[in-house]
């Protein structure tokens, strides 16, 4: 008896396993990466004038689970639909039958109200901010049924990230912040037009709208190029207004390298390394404005 109660016990496990495993296949879990080490990298900067307490850091990145596991729940429901039918998305959870619709509704209840009530942790402006952010959050999924400027529209919804962890733990807005934002919006808005040239001729059957549908492949690879620059630019004016050094600057060189990088592996008659980049390549210039924020701050602190 003990044996076969162990052994449903481990199957039990295991099916628990799968089940978590799925819906963070689901969510894109690992493309958390792009936009926490932005919000963890606000945190530090708010924190040069602001009491940091532990226990905010935990609600922040609760929120951040909360806020982005939700959106992308509710992204993959609305499109559930197209996702059937594209060639590239057809095997995701939903269209394939892994996952039931009823089942990711229930996902994004539970992962919305994780994150209005994280918000409520971190204080009474952040909670009436909650409500205003998942709307946004959540419309992002129908902007490519009506306009190509869907991809600013994701950035800004993201860029949203290093300005509420600022909020959150400065209990106050700070117009410095939003240099943060922009280099993030410009950010996600450069690469998911690079995503998009995956689709093109997918969305112009289906009526969807992207700057690649719009402009065709060629055209949309300088445009992201443009966007990448005014990044760039917001990475660097980041040093400027918010007084780094060298640590940091070196930083913005290696994400200047990275974006060069990224756009010379992409070509108009060549898009087999669009997911290596947008993927490895963005998650390296993520990943680098942290430990460049993170290593300017312990400078100045052993200074």
């Amino acid at each position: 008896m003990p044996a076969l109660w162990g052994e449903y016990r481990w199957s039990g496990f295991v099916v628990l396993l799968e089940r978590i495993l799925t819906y963070g296949k689901m969510i894109k879990f690992s493309h958390t990466v792009f936009a926490l080490p932005f919000a963890l990298s606000a945190v530090i900067l708010a924190q040069r004038q602001h009491q940091m307490i532990i226990s905010d850091i935990f609600w922040i990145l609760l929120a951040m689970i909360g806020a982005r596991s939700s959106a992308m729940g509710f992204n993959r429901i609305a499109d559930a639909e197209f996702d059937a039918k594209n060639p590239r998305t057809s095997k995701r959870d939903i269209p394939s039958g892994r996952l039931s619709l009823s089942s990711a509704a229930l996902f994004v209840i539970f992962f919305s109200g994780l994150f209005i009530f994280s918000s409520a942790m971190l204080g009474k402006l952040c909670f009436y901010l909650s409500f205003p952010m998942l709307v946004v959050l959540f419309s992002y999924s129908y902007t490519k049924r009506f306009t190509w400027f869907s991809h600013i529209y994701l950035g800004f919804a993201i860029s949203l990230a290093p300005a509420g962890a600022w909020i959150a733990l400065a209990k106050s807005f700070s117009w410095s912040v939003l240099i943060l934002s922009f280099a993030l919006m410009t950010y996600i808005a450069g690469f998911d037009i690079l995503y998009a040239c995956q689709d093109i001729e997918f969305d112009k059957d289906k009526g969807l709208f992207s700057i690649p549908a719009h402009f065709g492949v060629k055209k949309a690879l300088i445009i992201a190029s443009i966007i990448h620059l005014v990044s760039f630019c917001f990475f660097f004016l980041i040093y400027i207004v918010f007084d780094m050094n060298l640590m940091y600057f070196c930083a913005v060189l290696i994400i200047g390298l990275l974006l060069i990088i990224e756009h010379r592996l992409v070509k108009p008659d060549d898009l087999s390394n669009v997911n290596f980049v947008f993927f490895h390549v963005n998650s390296l210039i993520s990943t680098t404005l942290f430990f460049g924020v993170l290593a300017d701050e312990l400078v100045r602190r052993w200074m």
